[in-house]
């Protein structure tokens, strides 16, 4: 996971899949489909809106990217695709591997 900036370029971050010696980047670029993290806090963290975040830096998260691709078709390949156009697929992905709470638990902080 890299994050980049360049004067006069978009923010991104980058995920890097090197599978089969085959090299796939996703890519997220600030802007109005969803932003990216400033390179300081929330560093490898993707967002669309509330509540719709996924933190490209959890083994969990990029093992739904890996599934959500195999599905798909694109690996093992090397190609550099629209991380905005994965995201739903795999935060649905990695909200239906999260337990529920139990019924009793109070609410969070």
């Amino acid at each position: 996971m890299r994050h980049k900036h360049r004067d006069g370029e978009a923010r991104r971050d980058v995920l890097n899949l090197s599978l089969d010696g085959a090299l796939t980047r996703i890519v997220f670029r600030q802007g109005e489909r969803g932003g990216v993290s400033d390179g300081r806090s929330y560093v490898g963290c993707v967002a669309t809106g509330p509540g719709k975040l996924l933190n490209l830096r959890e083994p969990g998260v990029v093992r739904h990217f890996v599934d959500e691709l195999r599905a798909r078709g694109l690996l093992p390949g090397t190609a550099e695709l629209d991380g905005w156009d994965l995201f739903d697929a795999v935060l649905r992905r990695a909200a239906a591997a999260t337990p529920a709470a139990p019924p009793d638990c109070p609410p969070g902080p």
